[in-house]
């Protein structure tokens, strides 16, 4: 397979890091909004603040995930990194995937629940405990999503654990079965 040259791979990196930052971007904002949406005193306000973030879960943050991972895998795939060369990357791509299933999971299914109650309660919904329940998970569950998002970025610049030692692992493996 051939290899992206220099300029190639510093567009790709380009996009990558644009889509992440767009996720986590977003995913704070939707924490604020979440969190101001403790205070609302407007059912009107409050279906509104829940349509918000169930259209930014819906149109920014699942298309931004998935194509930070797209570009992610391209860029192990077409780069000298590969999938599984370094600890660095390994550890990425667990966090990254864990992210977007748990978002899957229960974030989306949250926000979509909350929007959902406000519909048709509006103010009544903060008296329903399973939109209570939803609000406090989507906002603990953002959060600890977004400061995973932030060691993400974190690791992509530091590289902390550099390259596995395949060739010590290719040997005592060539050894234990002669």
């Amino acid at each position: 397979m051939k290899k992206l040259n220099v300029k190639q791979k510093q567009w790709l990196i380009s996009i990558h890091v644009i889509f992440a930052g767009i996720w986590f971007g977003t995913a704070l904002c939707m924490i604020v909004i979440a969190l101001m949406n403790r205070n609302t005193t407007n059912g009107d306000e409050l279906y509104a603040i829940n349509s918000v973030m169930k259209l930014l879960d819906d149109f920014v943050i699942i298309p931004s995930a998935n194509l930070s991972l797209l570009s992610g895998g391209l860029l192990c795939w077409l780069t000298i990194w590969g999938f599984f060369k370094h600890y660095w990357v390994i550890t990425k791509w667990f966090a990254t995937v864990t992210l977007i299933v748990a978002g899957t999971i229960w974030l989306g299914p949250w926000t979509n629940a909350m929007t959902a109650i406000s519909a048709d309660e509006r103010l009544q919904a903060l008296q329903n405990p399973l939109y209570v329940f939803d609000r406090s998970s989507v906002i603990i569950g953002g959060i600890i999503q977004t400061f995973c998002l932030l060691a993400i970025v974190a690791i992509s610049f530091l590289k902390p654990w550099g390259k596995r030692d395949t060739k010590n692992q290719n040997q005592s493996n060539s050894v234990s079965s002669s």
